[in-house]
């Protein structure tokens, strides 16, 4: 920071020594790299205060007490609550209870009791923002999975300062107790939207809509559940589906009419202050307050930013472009969150509103409804006759749809691996319905919750119409990463496309953006295979590609009745490499943590054939066209590479067979000799079993431990007869089964073979050229790593 304020300083000398020579060039490069300096050492500065602030490894798994105030409206999920917690004292549970010092800010989940936990009390009907509890919890350090195309937990985490993460463990002999309701002065914005979310979700009986509802009210999209966010991504409508900068925009204008046209009711508020300044301030602050409603997403801070620069600027009588409008609240933006520029709502918001802009050598649609806030709906009437404006006003509409559409469609693919093919279609009817039917409705219901039974209604034809469209099978088009190269040519040629000018000109933006669309995939050579270990936390998913074939074996776990690693994991990994169809998916046996995502991957891809140990009339049999039960001796060869079935025995199983013992065991192994072993979750009896019939054909390069490191599996005769090079466990962090256990661990350091852990490593990927772990290729400062 002292060599920015170093530069700054020489900057301002030159300029002030040499105005309007030829060191002025020198001056302005000495003032920017000062801004640089300056904005690198603040964001250095306030990212180690954050690394700081982090909860302490030997407090990992520890029974705390702990007071606090929640100092967000808490999330909604199916089987409990989720929400910030601003720590005020904690002390450890027992004997010598010290007290403790945590991070300020810690995330909570305060579940009812789900799979091993159903004998822990659920939280309250309403928890409140601002309310002071004290809970016992169990904490850990910032931790996410890592995969291929997947969501930053930790990045997620870090930006909004939670040094630890951590669950409300509240029994009988030790409940949580509330110590103080809200005063009126602790988050009342926080406050005010928890009122309006519960009172939507209360008024409107079907779910759905509900969740629609509360999203465009308050922002709140947690009510909304996974597959109905699948089909708002297929057809390309998910930006709606929030308080975007459209509809604060509109708000604005409403609010600045409403405004100005009370204010032209009383002389003497006019002879203090003229009616169109009052109105375009009132219309600013109001529409500060509903962006505030709505979560203060970047969305919001750059169309409140725009639109008070916009007043200012018209109330001096300056004229600024929309798009140096638009820079300056970027910079703003990023100078109040440096961390902004890593969310993808940060590109697509500022993307559309400078590609709008781009587009027109007119003022785009957005940009004026920015500048004309001030003078929305005056007194007098636009020239030209209602039929002409209609006119106007579609012709804006279309062209503000077909360029976000195309002009957008690049950075979709680039942050999310997919765009919707329907999406032209779907926002044609959907923005301007969402945008002046349904979201005024929403809105309207926070004075009048009558409303909210109105707004369901128009709700309903949206989320048919929505439906019918994604389920065309090419909604979506889905490609693997592209390299940095393909992303360049396909941003320059969206911008190309927009640019105003004939259309001989501007289809010449089309092929630039063919390499994004078309992006070359790195598969493995004939006769050869790569294998990815998924990281999906305590379960196991291991995705095996050939030349022309792909393979998944297991889809991880289900984590809460409406989260499941295959919507959350395994199928953005399959979108990042370029896996559109799987050719069969194997499911080991039917524990929740092997086939908890198969749902979601069933209807995210083409599964045209499933291998299973599941018994007959097992729902997820019912979901695909051909079942083969998994047995011992099935073999196919695909481009050169040989899978073959190790397990379980031909025959029926008998009736009381417990799932792990009839795990579905499959070797893999190619042309060159590499072969991995990927074993479900067989115990001691199983493996002896192997080692008895199967011997030969054990050994393995890498194994894919059994049963996640469990001490009932990986006997020493096993770990012999298999001799792997490596060993993969798939397991989660901290895991509650306390997986893998250490006298497994030490099987396998007696007999020298290396162990790689996903939740220290991310995915594991193994392929010809070698293995590397997710969190290796791509290190980040806040990403967790293990003690070295």
């Amino acid at each position: 920071m002292a060599l920015g304020v170093l530069s700054g300083g020489l900057g301002i000398a030159v300029w002030r020594r040499a105005p309007g020579g030829y060191l002025q060039p020198v001056a302005l490069g000495l003032l920017m790299l000062s801004s640089a300096l300056l904005a690198w050492g603040q964001t250095e500065a306030r990212a180690i205060a954050r690394l700081q602030a982090v909860l302490a490894a030997d407090l990992e798994g520890q029974d705390v007490l702990l007071t606090g105030r929640v100092t967000e409206m808490p999330r909604l999920a199916a089987d409990g609550v989720q929400f910030v917690v601003e720590v005020e004292q904690a002390r450890r549970i027992g004997e010598g209870a010290e007290t403790l010092a945590l991070p300020p800010r810690i995330w909570l989940s305060w579940r009812r009791g789900w799979q091993e936990d159903a004998l822990l009390a659920g939280p309250p009907e309403a928890l409140q923002a601002g309310e002071r509890w004290q809970w016992p919890v169990r904490l850990k350090r910032p931790h996410g999975v890592l995969n291929p195309g997947g969501f930053d937990t930790e990045l997620w985490l870090f930006e909004r300062h939670l040094g630890a993460v951590g669950a409300v463990r509240a029994q009988a002999a030790l409940p949580a107790q509330r110590l103080a309701a809200a005063a009126l002065w602790q988050a009342p914005v926080e406050r005010a939207r928890q009122v309006l979310r519960d009172r939507v979700l209360l008024a409107v009986p079907d779910p759905r809509a509900a969740a629609v509802l509360a999203a465009l009210s308050v922002g709140d999209q947690a009510a909304i559940e996974g597959e109905q966010w699948e089909v708002f991504r297929r057809t390309g409508i998910a930006h709606l589906i929030s308080i975007s900068g459209l509809h604060i925009t509109l708000f604005a204008g409403l609010a600045a009419w409403v405004v100005g046209w009370a204010w032209r009711r009383s002389a003497a508020l006019c002879l203090r202050w003229p009616a169109p300044v009052a109105a375009r301030w009132g219309g600013v602050v109001l529409a500060l307050g509903y962006a505030l409603l709505a979560g203060w997403g970047v969305p919001a801070q750059r169309t409140v930013g725009m639109l008070a620069l916009a007043a200012a600027f018209k109330s001096l009588g300056l004229n600024w472009p929309g798009w140096l409008l638009a820079l300056w609240v970027a910079v703003g933006v990023v100078m109040w969150d440096p961390w902004a520029l890593l969310a993808p709502g940060f590109w697509l918001s500022f993307g559309a509103v400078w590609l709008l802009m781009l587009s027109s050598p007119e003022p785009a649609p957005l940009a004026q409804a920015v500048q004309d806030v001030g003078s929305t709906l005056q007194d007098e009437p636009a020239p030209g006759t209602w039929a002409a404006r209609l006119r106007h006003s579609a012709a804006q509409a279309w062209h503000t749809q077909w360029v976000a559409t195309l002009g957008l469609a690049p950075l979709s693919l680039i942050l999310f691996n997919q765009v919707s093919v329907v999406g032209l279609l779907a926002n044609l009817f959907a923005v301007p319905w969402v945008t002046l039917v349904v979201t005024p409705l929403a809105l309207l219901g926070m004075v009048w919750p009558g409303i909210w039974a109105l707004a369901a209604w128009a709700v309903a034809p949206l989320l048919w119409g929505l439906d019918l469209l994604a389920q065309w099978g090419g909604a979506g088009w889905v490609v693997a990463e592209a390299p940095l190269w393909a992303s360049a040519l396909g941003l320059l040629g969206a911008a190309w496309v927009v640019w105003p000018g004939l259309w001989r000109r501007r289809v010449w933006g089309l092929p630039l953006m063919l390499p994004l669309l078309w992006p070359p995939v790195v598969r493995p050579a004939p006769g050869q295979f790569e294998l990815l270990a998924l990281d999906v936390g305590q379960g196991s998913a291991v995705l095996v590609q050939t030349a022309n074939h792909a393979l998944l074996h297991d889809a991880g776990p289900r984590f809460a009745r409406d989260a499941d690693a295959g919507q959350r994991m395994v199928l953005p990994a399959l979108r990042a490499k370029g896996v559109t169809r799987l050719d069969e998916l194997v499911l080991s046996h039917r524990d929740i943590d092997h086939v908890g995502g198969a749902d979601a991957v069933l209807n995210g891809v083409d599964v045209p054939q499933m291998r299973s140990s599941l018994e007959e009339g097992h729902s997820l049999r019912r979901n695909v066209e051909h079942h083969i039960g998994c047995e011992a001796g099935q073999h196919w060869v695909w481009d050169g590479v040989r899978f073959e079935v190790l397990h379980p025995p031909p025959g029926r199983p008998p009736a009381d067979a417990r799932p792990n013992t009839l795990s579905c065991v499959l070797k893999v192994s190619d042309a060159q000799g590499r072969s991995a072993l990927l074993t479900g979750d067989i115990e001691a009896a199983q493996e002896a079993r192997l080692v008895a019939q199967e011997a030969a054909s054990l050994h393995a390069e890498v194994l894919v431990v059994p049963h996640h490191g469990s001490q009932t599996s990986s006997t020493e005769a096993f770990l012999r007869a298999v001799n792997p090079s490596v060993a993969v466990i798939q397991v989660g962090y901290r895991s509650r089964f306390g997986h893998p256990h250490p006298a497994v661990l030490s099987r396998y350091a007696q007999q020298g073979i290396p162990v790689v852990r996903t939740d220290y490593c991310g995915a594991w990927v193994w392929g010809a050229g070698g293995a590397q772990c997710t969190r290796a290729v791509r290190p980040r400062y806040w990403h967790w790593q293990p003690k070295q």
